[in-house]
């Protein structure tokens, strides 16, 4: 599935991922390839993402925390999230 974050700024990461997880008002969740469609509001907190590799633009690279080769996480303060398809858009603030 398609994952792609974008901020006021800039559009910080767009790639193939195989689960990402976010920071939902009702707390965290996961999505996983052929999730159903959902949108939801995101709180402040920390975007999990795992996927087979990683390329980032060098203004956004810096944003990112390395956890391992396929893991990496985002903190956010806010945003919203969208999936259809199995493609994901994270607006984050």
């Amino acid at each position: 599935m398609i994952l792609e974050i974008v901020s006021p700024e800039a559009s910080l990461f767009k790639g193939e991922i195989t689960s990402v997880t976010l920071p939902g008002v009702g707390g965290s969740f996961q999505i996983l390839n052929n999730h159903a469609p959902i949108v939801s509001l995101l709180q402040k907190g920390t975007v999990k993402i795992t996927a087979p590799e990683f390329k980032f633009s060098k203004e956004s690279a810096k944003l990112f925390s390395k956890v391992n080769d396929q893991n990496y996480t985002l903190a956010i303060s806010s945003g919203t999230i969208e999936m259809k398809d199995n493609k994901i858009i994270v607006l984050a603030d």
